[in-house]
C-alpha cells in the first residue's frame, strides 16, 4: 500500500513522459491510496487540457483509468494537516497526501520538491 499525489495519478491516466512508470508502480505497488482531494486536483488538470483541445472522450477515459487505479480515498484528518502545516512551508493542499501515508504508516510517492524535502522519511519520487 502507497499514498499517491495527483501528479502520479495524472501520470498514470494521461500519455506523457512519466506515463510508463506511474503504470509500472501501479503493477509493483497496485493497492493506491489518496485524500479525497484527489478528484479535485485531477478534474483541475483535465479541464485545463480540454480547454486546450484535447477530446471530451479521453478526459472521461482519463477520469475513468483514475477512478480505477485508486483503492480507496480517505477524509483528510485537518488537526493533522494544520500540525505539519506549522512545521513545513508545504500547501495545505499538498499535506492531505503526507497526513494520509503518516496515518497509514506508509509511503508517498510524489514528484513535489517540497513535499519531498519535508518528508523524507515517508516521500519517494516516481523515479
Amino acid at each position: 500500500m502507497i499514498v499517491v499525489d495527483a501528479n502520479i495519478i495524472v501520470y498514470y491516466c494521461l500519455p506523457g513522459p512519466q506515463n510508463e512508470a506511474a503504470k509500472l508502480l501501479s503493477v509493483v505497488e497496485p493497492d493506491w491510496q489518496a485524500p479525497a482531494l484527489w478528484r479535485s486536483e485531477l478534474r483541475n488538470v483535465l479541464a485545463g487540457k480540454l480547454r486546450h483541445g484535447m477530446a471530451m472522450s479521453a478526459v472521461l477515459d482519463a477520469l475513468s483509468d483514475a477512478e480505477r487505479c485508486i483503492a480507496d480515498t480517505h477524509e483528510a484528518d485537518s488537526r493533522r494537516v494544520m500540525e505539519l502545516a506549522a512545521t513545513t512551508h508545504c500547501t495545505a493542499y499538498d499535506l492531505e497526501y503526507a497526513a494520509l501515508a503518516l496515518q497509514l504508516h506508509v509511503d508517498l510517492v510524489t514528484m513535489d520538491t517540497e513535499l519531498l524535502r519535508a518528508f523524507p522519511e515517508i516521500a519517494r519520487p516516481l523515479v
